[in-house]
């Protein structure tokens, strides 16, 4: 007996969910198809029944975390202002923190696949330039001003630096925690600095 149409559904979904935890802890290229099948419970035989090839898998998770990703700022940026607070303040205060730094699973996947996504398909690069032009599209939205262009170019300075800022401070944790949270320290002061002062 074949599986139903949901089943299917659900099984692609865990596949998809298996490897976007393994790809957000170690990478892309770090994590090999036999791996993926186990995690996510399946042989490679059934892995085949979902996906033509690791790249194609890959384009998926690139969708669906960009996807989610995407949501979460704009459910963040709706409650803030529903709280009346800048949610382009809280954003950063949010981004910059160590918790979300320790959030590799779950947290920003802009920051998260930066360094892997250059090496990847055709299909996941353009899912995370997509990613990252809505990013911006909801931070400029979100920034005031009449000018349109102004909020834009904003937006992306706002983006670069807590993507940079982020990464740095991940990339030196477990060998400087201070160094760490120095930079995230000193990388939201000065972002909500330029933030008041522009």
């Amino acid at each position: 007996m074949g599986v139903s149409r949901q089943q299917a559904i659900e099984n692609r979904q865990s596949i998809i969910a298996a490897a976007e935890k393994l790809f957000r802890e170690r990478g892309v290229d770090a994590v090999g198809l036999t791996e993926l099948t186990k995690a996510a419970g399946f042989t490679q035989g059934g892995f085949y029944n979902h996906f033509e090839s690791k790249d194609a898998l890959v384009a998926a998770v690139m969708n669906k975390a960009m996807e989610d990703g995407a949501h979460r700022l704009v459910a963040a940026i709706e409650q803030s202002e529903a709280m009346g607070v800048d949610p382009i303040k809280r954003q950063i205060d949010w981004y910059l923190s160590p918790d979300h730094r320790a959030a590799i699973e779950s947290g920003c996947p802009v920051s998260t696949f930066a360094g892997d996504v250059r090496r990847l398909g055709t299909e996941a690069r353009k899912s995370y330039a997509e990613g990252v032009a809505s990013n911006l599209d909801y931070l400029a939205d979100a920034l005031d001003g009449a000018n349109k262009k102004e909020r834009r170019r904003k937006a992306i300075s706002i983006l670069s630096q807590l993507v940079g800022t982020l990464i740095l401070s991940r990339a030196v944790v477990d060998a400087d925690k201070d160094l760490a949270d120095e930079i995230l320290k000193d990388g939201r002061r000065q972002l909500l600095l330029d933030l008041t002062d522009s």
